[in-house]
């Protein structure tokens, strides 16, 4: 067992996610490895931000943790602990399982030199790297996830990460409000998603003539989620060669918040 890093799952929250998780294949070599402590070690990474090489050696070899780290993303394992987690926390709540309404913005986060495959310039935010399209329900809580170059524009963007939101079927079947802020304002994206998926937007923009901090109406739960993601060192800065890590990441960091909240 590792050290007592701040990191680790307690005894509870391995108990809960440990039962989501698959079984190791019949045939083949016998698993050798605590599962703990190859979770312990896949949470350090997102959490002090550093590669899977340099894993302190109370853990299980970094390419070890890193296989299943990429097994379960590609399984589509982690999604699906993802879903279930969320499901749950918001039952725990007292809140229906599927949201009524969700909230969408965007983040644009430098990319470390020569690493990400989707690298733009974002004008407006003035930063080379990727861009973070996110969907949250009103407690905060990731629906769907979309990484691309900070490039992308913010209602193209906004489509590709709906169209995933929309795939989630019965998961979020009640839902009818999507809050955005100004940057998604204009007659087409509102049209498509009105007709594609039949949704009400709201647009919350900022007062005119304020300066500073100003709360705005929904828009700031999906901000305090992006906060919450700043919390991991790993997620400061875009260090994935794919979009699809980095989506993971995302939904790690939000797993890991969930199991805090559960366990």
């Amino acid at each position: 067992m590792s050290k007592a890093y701040p990191s680790n799952l307690s005894r509870d929250q391995y108990d809960l996610l440990r039962d989501l998780l698959l079984e190791a294949k019949p045939g083949g070599r016998p698993r050798t490895v605590e599962l703990w402590a190859v979770l312990n070690a896949i949470f350090y990474v997102l959490v002090e931000g550093m590669c899977w090489r340099s894993l302190p050696g109370d853990f299980p070899a970094g390419q070890t943790v890193y296989t299943y780290f990429r097994n379960w993303r590609k399984d589509g394992t982690w999604l699906a602990v993802h879903d279930r987690l969320h499901e749950w926390a918001r039952l725990d709540q007292e809140r229906h399982a599927s949201p009524s309404e969700a909230i969408l913005d965007s983040q644009s986060v430098k990319s470390a030199a020569m690493v990400s495959e989707q690298v733009g310039f974002d004008a407006g935010k003035v930063i080379k790297g990727c861009k973070r399209f996110l969907t949250v329900d009103t407690l905060g809580l990731v629906l769907r996830v979309f990484v691309t170059a900070a490039s992308e524009g913010e209602r193209e963007g906004g489509k590709q990460v709906l169209k995933r939101v929309k795939r989630m079927d019965n998961a979020v079947a009640r839902l009818h409000t999507l809050w955005v802020d100004g940057g998604f304002d204009s007659n087409p994206f509102l049209v498509w998603v009105m007709d594609v998926c039949r949704w009400i937007v709201q647009v919350v923009l900022r007062p005119e003539q304020t300066k500073g901090f100003v709360l705005l109406k929904k828009r700031w739960v999906v901000e305090r989620t992006f906060g919450w993601l700043m919390g991991c060192r790993r997620l400061v800065r875009d260090y994935e060669l794919r979009p699809e890590t980095s989506e993971t990441l995302i939904y790690l960091a939000m797993i890991r918040i969930m199991l805090r909240r559960l366990a």
